[in-house]
């Protein structure tokens, strides 16, 4: 066998060598970086989407709050109906808002990222 023919396969051979080390290292590394880190964001989806539906039960104890407040205020003063009435729609609304606010931050939170 000639010189250049040993040189070639050789140098094939410990090339194919390099190659498949570096790639089975560059796979390990991937899957141990990309599951760990996979597993800790799915996690803070989850954690972030609880937090912030926490806001979804203050509104709930805002508008038992506003009608609680309108019936009480309509016992006492029963003339001023019509007024306390557009004010309870008032809080009813900016509560609801609020709600509805930390349900879509949620939901962002969960799908969009």
């Amino acid at each position: 066998m000639s010189a250049i023919a040993r040189l070639s396969v050789t140098r094939s051979l410990a090339y194919q060598r390099v190659v498949a080390r570096q790639a089975t290292l560059v796979q390990a590394r991937a899957i141990q970086t990309s599951s760990t880190r996979g597993d800790i964001d799915s996690a803070a989806k989850f954690i972030g989407a609880g937090a912030a539906t926490v806001g979804v039960a203050g509104s709930g104890a805002g508008i038992g709050s506003v009608f609680g407040s309108l019936i009480i205020g309509y016992a006492r003063n029963p003339s001023l109906k019509q007024q306390l009435f557009s004010y309870a729609i008032l809080g009813f609304a900016l509560s609801e808002a609020m709600g509805l606010f930390c349900l879509m931050m949620a939901f962002l939170l969960l799908f969009a990222f």
